[in-house]
């Protein structure tokens, strides 16, 4: 079933709602794995609800961020980012082109960090370096930004393992199958501001163009401004609801070839505001999952298509993988 509010189409059934708050006994973690298998087969997006993190800790973590975004733009720009960082990104460049789609810039702000946290960047680093191999620059202000992200991160990180179990068991593997893989993730966290509009965007840009994600799942926290958007093939684009104290989970293009193409890595996007709301601000968290560097990821069954067959070509592990997409956005 679909909905139109304000003219906006809702995807209440493309991008279900599945409650893991059942998951402690063998029946719940059976029903919430089949919920999970079959989102991932349509859309590769569900939204979860019971799932634990400490909705005090969300919080914290969007005060933190709201505070840096409301510093002034030098202050901002201290910790923008250079050859083998993470950090501020006062203009965040084309979402879109790294699904190899050229489109406008995007229309936002991002804060990006290794869940890493490394000490110093890797000799030699430059544009192409592995993000988690990046060294992230913390901002002075505020004063409990570091501590509150790298909290936030490990919530993220004991949630990614959660739903990890309960893909192993959607997909008739031993719960367990991706422990060994993911136990040393290489995992990255964002803060995306969509600043008020104050001048109307060009033909065609977004908040943040068409694109998919690179990993292997994407945990996304959204406020209730909402405006993002999966793209369903015959449908077109779909709002996705905004439900308090809950989670917006998607595949990446990682666990579509691992899973030979049996779920999809969707296309996704952020509206504009809708008339009347364009002096409202949008802040969004997505904690992308990423196995070990060095985890060797093969199709668990046969492709579905040809086309999936060559999503990662020849690359055999998240370290190849991501290099080669680097490689292809920054040619």
């Amino acid at each position: 079933m679909s909905t139109a509010i304000d003219g906006v189409t809702v995807a209440e059934d493309f991008v279900p709602v599945i409650d893991l708050s059942g998951t402690d006994t063998p029946e719940g973690k059976a029903l919430a794995a089949k919920a999970i298998g079959s989102a991932c087969e349509t859309s590769g997006f569900f939204t979860v609800v019971g799932h634990g993190v400490d909705e005090e800790l969300v919080d914290r973590m969007y005060e933190s961020c709201r505070a840096f975004f409301a510093l002034p733009d030098e202050r901002k720009a201290a910790h923008g980012v250079g050859p083998g960082t993470n950090g501020f990104y006062a203009e965040a460049g084309c979402g879109s082109k790294s699904s190899g789609i050229e489109s406008l810039p995007d229309l936002q702000e991002v804060f990006a960090a290794s869940v890493r946290d490394n000490s110093a960047p890797p000799a030699g680093a430059d544009a192409l370096t592995l993000p988690w191999e990046a060294v992230n620059q913390w901002p002075a202000e505020p004063a409990d930004f570091r501590a509150v992200w790298l909290e936030y991160s490990a919530a993220m990180e004991r949630l990614s393992q959660d739903l990890l179990h309960l893909f192993a068991l959607a997909l008739g593997l031993d719960e367990h199958f991706f422990d060994d893989k993911t136990d040393q993730a290489s995992s990255t966290i964002s803060a995306n501001y969509y600043y008020p509009l104050t001048e109307p965007p060009m033909a065609g840009q977004l908040r943040k163009g068409p694109h998919a994600d690179w990993g292997n799942l994407t945990i996304l926290h959204q406020d209730g401004a909402g405006g993002l958007q999966v793209e369903q093939q015959g449908h077109g684009w779909r709002d996705v609801p905004y439900t308090r104290g809950s989670f917006v989970i998607n595949i990446g293009d990682m666990m579509e070839f691992w899973t030979g193409g049996r779920w999809v890595s969707t296309m996704h996007r952020v509206r504009n505001p809708l008339p009347g709301q364009e002096g409202e601000a949008r802040i969004s968290i997505p904690y992308f999952h990423i196995p070990n560097p060095d985890a060797t990821i093969e199709p668990i069954l046969p492709f579905s298509n040809a086309h999936t067959s060559q999503r990662i070509k020849t690359a055999s592990t998240p370290a190849e993988w991501f290099g080669a997409r680097l490689a292809e956005v920054f040619s």
